[in-house]
């Protein structure tokens, strides 16, 4: 059911981070049943997309700086210490045409595995039937430095 949203507003940089951190370790402690841990991140350049994914390693326990991977389309970084998660990985489908620019990448295996958490910038080149298994997160910048994020429910 995708017709309700929760949706917050953070001041800086520092509170988009957190936000991020925040629901890493829910993501921890309640898992995700069967598959991976799928975020969609949507939103315009700058509309706080990266930081909050920079929030959300850290709460996984990455240790590496986090990065957009705009050119290099997807970066993974092992977890040493999540329990039943094995991997983080960050996708930036930014460049892409199609959902099967990523097909060589393995992104079906890396979907279906239970032990990956899995952040996709730009999600709308999947498919509609791909998205009911991503988490939506919408990213809004409504002043310098302020952001609306909302999370379709």
């Amino acid at each position: 059911m995708r017709n309700k949203t929760l949706s917050c507003v953070t001041k800086n940089a520092a509170q988009t981070k957190k936000m991020g951190f925040t629901l890493a370790k829910a993501i921890l402690k309640i898992g995700c049943g069967n598959h991976a841990c799928i975020l969609g991140l949507c939103g315009p350049l700058g509309s706080g997309k990266t930081k909050f994914s920079q929030g959300l390693a850290k709460g996984l326990g990455v240790r590496q700086t986090i990065s957009s991977p705009t050119f290099v389309i997807l970066k993974r970084y092992p977890l040493a210490v999540s329990g039943s998660f094995k991997n983080f990985y960050h996708i930036d489908c930014y460049r892409l045409d199609s959902a099967s620019d990523l097909a060589g990448l393995g992104i079906k295996e890396i979907f279906k595995d239970p032990t990956n958490i899995v952040v996709v910038e730009w999600p709308e080149i999947f498919s509609k039937k791909m998205t009911k298994k991503i988490l939506i997160i919408n990213f809004e910048a409504i002043g310098k430095n302020s952001r609306r994020i909302s999370f379709g429910l």
